[in-house]
């Protein structure tokens, strides 16, 4: 198939600047008329929250915005202001900008090439060879400065640190340092299966050949007492469920297990999470977005 490339001016000329503003929760006011001109509202009365006056509201192509602080933009500056509301992934700004605008255009999302020959890579590694990838202790006296810039505690991190370790892919030509690992083991069994990665600037990824269809990041706070057990905690990533950890801490006991899918979910990796722990309750803790639903 061939490269879909982003036109930002041909989506543009599809999604107006009210279109965006609408599914923002805008709305026309009315008393200011409708001219060459049109006022969207965000709340009500006293609780109004923000004002755009909308230029040409018949032609999306010719669009503009002002604020009478003086600010102003087109469509790409509304959704670039608004941007964690669409709920889109990608490498950059640009991209999930240019997510955003295809949806609401009806069109393609953007493919990028990288990502394609990516996977495309990634089905070459059917199973996991831990050879490749040189694993060392997370450290409590040397914690990454990734934890603290999501706003995880020392002491949080320091709590979980048997169940994260610092890996190194041998075979990455761009990277040559350590990365965060969570372990992925499958249902009884404590071999690994494979890694959950975090690194900085945003970098997320898996070990090759990870099984994602029945193993998991598992963080067993009973000290291996797993009939001991009584909830189970599943979140969509590791640092979901550190975080949750960290907000519910003072009412959680040590007799749970906090569980990543790594954004997979398969029967697979339920079951074998609830067979390691056969005498707890499971619990939903994935994100209120389309992702998590």
């Amino acid at each position: 198939m061939a490269d879909y490339k982003v036109n930002f001016k041909d989506l543009k000329s599809r999604v107006g600047i009210d279109d965006i503003a609408y599914s923002l929760g805008y709305r026309l006011d009315r008393k200011a008329g409708v001219g060459r001109y049109i006022e969207l509202v965000l709340g009500d009365g006293a609780n109004r929250r923000d004002t755009i006056i909308v230029s040409n509201p018949r032609n999306k192509a010719a669009q503009t915005f002002f604020r009478r602080d003086g600010s102003k933009g087109d469509v790409v500056t509304l959704i670039r202001e608004n941007l964690d509301s669409f709920f889109v992934t990608g490498k950059n700004e640009w991209q999930k900008i240019a997510k955003v605008l295809a949806r609401f255009a009806n069109m393609p999302e953007p493919e990028y090439k990288e990502d394609r020959e990516y996977v495309n890579l990634a089905r070459t590694s059917h199973v996991f060879d831990k050879s490749r990838y040189e694993v060392k202790p997370l450290y409590p006296e040397r914690i990454p400065k990734i934890f603290s810039q999501r706003g995880i505690a020392d002491e949080t991190v320091r709590s979980l640190a048997p169940f994260i370790s610092l890996i190194r892919d041998t075979r990455n030509e761009n990277f040559d340092g350590y990365n965060i690992g969570f372990p992925y083991t499958e249902a009884c069994d404590s071999t690994v299966k494979g890694y959950e990665i975090r690194g900085m600037g945003g970098y997320k990824s898996k070990a090759a050949g990870t099984n994602s269809s029945s193993a998991a990041w598992v963080a067993d706070l009973s000290g291996g007492n797993n009939g001991l057990v009584k909830s189970v905690f599943f979140c969509e990533s590791a640092f979901d469920a550190i975080a949750f950890y960290q907000m519910n801490r003072a009412q959680l006991s040590d007799n749970i297990a906090l569980v990543s899918l790594g954004g997979t979910f398969s029967d697979g990796q339920i079951t074998g999470v609830m067979e390691r722990f056969p005498n707890a309750r499971a619990f939903d803790c994935f994100d209120n977005d389309l992702a998590g639903r």
